[in-house]
């Protein structure tokens, strides 16, 4: 998280991570690829929302467990929660402030769940004060359902959403969107061939291949 206060003070950056060539935990992430269902939701990737913070036999409780409720053998994520609470904070100090979440890779799969989370938390007044989602490289992170609810949310709390896509990154076709997986990419699409041209795209949920 950082925010320039000299030349941006009203706007604040949550940047995720993406998976580090070393990291086990990262790349159990990535393979992970079970299916978590939210009921009004859709269906979303299992290990992209463990890195998120979903809470091994406690799902997602709209408040940060206590250490007592925590299995002794699990290892949980603690994101969503620990930078939910980060931002109250600092849009508390000033009521123009806004803030855009963004990331790459595997980062870019938890800049698009953390807004879905808190829109599963009710966190409208966080939701409002989202200025945009920007991601790179982005794998597909849920299925058809999810995506027309996340096309919902960032609509209805006018929140904007760039996907920006390589060409020869294999990553954003990740995992596949085949008759066995059914993952999905929505909506906004930014493009770049190999020689590094733009194509814009709105995406139908029948046809996500970008």
């Amino acid at each position: 998280m950082l925010r320039d206060k000299n030349l941006h003070g009203d706007t604040i950056v949550v940047a995720f991570r993406g998976t580090e060539p070393f990291d086990s935990d990262s790349w159990c992430s990535d393979f992970d690829i079970s299916w978590y269902e939210l009921p009004g939701m859709g269906r979303m990737h299992g290990g992209f929302m463990k890195a998120l913070g979903l809470q091994r036999n406690l799902g997602w409780p709209k408040e940060s467990p206590a250490e007592s409720d925590i299995p002794r053998t699990s290892h949980p994520p603690t994101a969503y929660y620990f930078i939910r609470e980060k931002l109250r904070s600092l849009l508390q100090e000033d009521s123009h402030s806004r803030y855009i979440v963004t990331g790459h890779s595997l980062g870019g799969a938890l800049a698009v769940l953390f807004p879905a989370i808190l829109s599963l938390h009710e966190e409208n007044e966080l939701l409002d004060r989202l200025e945009g989602v920007y991601t790179f490289g982005q794998p597909r992170v849920g299925d058809g359902e999810f995506g027309k609810f996340m096309q919902k949310v960032m609509s209805d709390h006018k929140i904007e959403y760039h996907r920006f896509v390589y060409g020869n990154d294999i990553v954003p076709r990740l995992p596949y969107d085949n008759s066995t997986f059914l993952f999905k990419h929505f909506w906004k699409c930014r493009y770049y061939d190999s020689h590094y041209g733009e194509q814009v795209c709105t995406l139908s949920l029948t046809n996500s291949h970008y």
